[in-house]
C-alpha cells in the first residue's frame, strides 16, 4: 500500500553538503549519451549541436592534483572534499575577463533536447566536473560565500549551467563575477537557455550597468543554436483534460498500483508552504515521490509565487514524478498577463513539463 505524504506539511532542512551532492545530472539524465540522442532531421543544427559538444567534450583535459578528481558529489574529492578541508590547487588568480570564448551556449526553444546534451557533455568530459541549474549555483553561492565558491570551482574541468535565465540584476552580476573567475581558471563552460546570451532578461532590466554585466557573460561563449519543436508535444495529442477531483484516488491507484510514496494536496495548500520553503529545499521536498495528486489546481496570479512553482516544476520534472490533477489544465497555471511578460520562457517551460509529467501520471506516456 502507497504511504501518502503531504508536501504541505514538509519543512526540509538542506546542508550546504547536501546542495553539493546535488551537483550532478538528475535521474532522468542520468545515462544519457550523445549517442541516445536523436536528432531530428528536419532540423540540421541538431546533428550540429551534437558533434560540436562531442568533439568540445573530448577537447576538455583532466585535471591533476587539487580538490580530487572525482565528480561534483565524489566522496574523495570534488566539492564535498573541499568542503571537507581538500585545498585548493590554484592560486585563485582573478584576471580582468577573458577575451575569447571558454564554453559552449545552447541557445533554443522549449523541449529540443538541450538538456539531454549538456548532460551528455558532463558524461563524456573527464572529472572533475560540476552540473546544475543556475538557481542551485546562485544557491551555493548562497550556501559557502562567493570565494570558497569560486575556489571549489575553479579545480574542475567543466561547469555545466542548465536553465540560464537571470531572474534580478544582482544575481546578473553574481554570476558574470563567477564566469570571469573560472573563466580565468581555465574551466570550461556549458550553459542552454530559451534566450540569446546578448538577450538575457529582456522585458525586465534596463539599467546600463546590468546590460554590461550582461555583454561579459556573453563573451565567454560561442552560440550553438538547437532549432526544433517540443518533443515532449511531438506527434502526440494534447494533454488531458483535468480528471474530476472525485476521480483521483481512483485513477491512482489503477495507474500506480505499485507506487511506493504518494504526495496528495490541495493546490493552494501546496502554493502556501511553497512559500514558506527556500526554493534551494524543493529537491529535498519531492526526493522520496513516486507520484504527485493535486487537487484543485488554480492559476496563479502573484509572480513571486509562480517562480517558485518553476522551480518546484523544475525538480518534479527532473526526478520524473507523474502527475494527476484536477482543476485547472496546466496550460491554465499563469496569467495571460504572465505568458506575454518577461519572464514568458520561463513559464512556457513550466507549463510544457506539467503537461508531460501529467501526460505520464494520467495517460502512461513517458520521454525524456
Amino acid at each position: 500500500m502507497a504511504e501518502i505524504v503531504h508536501l504541505a506539511d514538509r519543512t526540509p532542512q538542506v546542508s550546504a553538503e547536501d546542495l553539493l551532492a546535488g551537483f550532478h545530472p538528475s535521474y532522468r539524465f542520468g545515462e544519457v549519451s550523445f549517442d541516445t540522442y536523436i536528432p531530428d532531421p528536419a532540423h540540421p543544427s541538431q546533428a550540429d549541436a551534437v558533434n560540436r559538444l562531442r568533439d568540445f567534450a573530448a577537447s576538455i583535459k583532466g585535471r591533476r592534483g587539487g580538490a580530487g578528481g572525482g565528480t561534483a558529489n565524489g566522496s574523495g574529492g570534488g566539492l564535498l572534499g573541499f568542503l571537507k578541508g581538500g585545498k585548493s590547487g590554484k592560486s585563485g588568480k582573478n584576471g580582468k575577463g577573458t577575451t575569447s570564448a571558454t564554453g559552449v551556449y545552447l541557445d533554443g526553444g522549449f523541449g529540443v533536447g538541450k538538456t539531454h546534451l549538456l548532460a551528455s557533455t558532463w558524461h563524456a568530459a573527464p572529472g572533475p566536473k560540476a552540473f546544475g541549474t543556475f538557481v542551485e549555483y546562485t544557491n551555493l553561492v548562497g550556501a559557502l560565500s562567493f570565494r570558497k565558491t569560486v575556489d571549489v570551482l575553479k579545480e574542475y574541468t567543466l561547469v555545466c549551467i542548465d536553465e540560464f535565465e537571470l531572474d534580478d540584476p544582482g544575481d546578473t552580476v553574481l554570476m558574470s563575477r563567477l564566469m570571469r573567475e573560472l573563466a580565468d581558471a581555465g574551466v570550461k563552460l556549458v550553459a542552454t537557455s530559451n534566450t540569446l546570451p546578448g538577450s538575457l532578461g529582456d522585458g525586465r532590466f534596463a539599467a546600463q550597468d546590468f546590460k554590461r554585466e550582461i555583454q561579459v557573460l556573453a563573451e565567454q561563449f560561442d552560440v550553438v543554436r538547437v532549432d526544433g519543436e517540443d518533443y515532449r508535444h511531438r506527434g502526440l495529442t494534447e494533454a488531458p483534460a483535468p480528471l474530476e477531483d472525485s476521480q483521483l484516488e481512483a485513477v491512482r491507484a489503477e495507474r500506480f498500483p505499485g507506487a511506493g510514496v504518494v504526495s496528495e494536496d490541495e493546490f493552494a495548500d501546496l502554493t502556501a508552504n511553497l512559500s514558506r520553503v527556500h526554493p534551494s529545499r524543493y529537491r529535498k521536498l519531492v526526493e522520496d515521490l513516486d507520484v504527485m495528486v493535486l487537487h484543485n489546481v488554480q492559476t496563479i496570479s502573484e509572480q513571486a509565487m509562480a517562480l517558485r512553482f518553476v522551480v518546484l516544476a523544475d525538480r518534479l520534472y527532473d526526478k520524473d514524478v507523474p502527475v494527476i490533477a484536477s482543476g485547472v489544465p496546466f496550460d491554465q497555471l499563469f496569467t495571460e498577463e504572465m505568458m506575454s511578460g518577461g519572464y514568458l520562457k520561463k513559464y512556457f517551460r513550466t507549463v510544457s513539463r506539467m503537461t508531460a509529467l501529467v501526460r505520464e501520471g494520467q495517460m502512461g506516456e513517458t520521454g525524456l
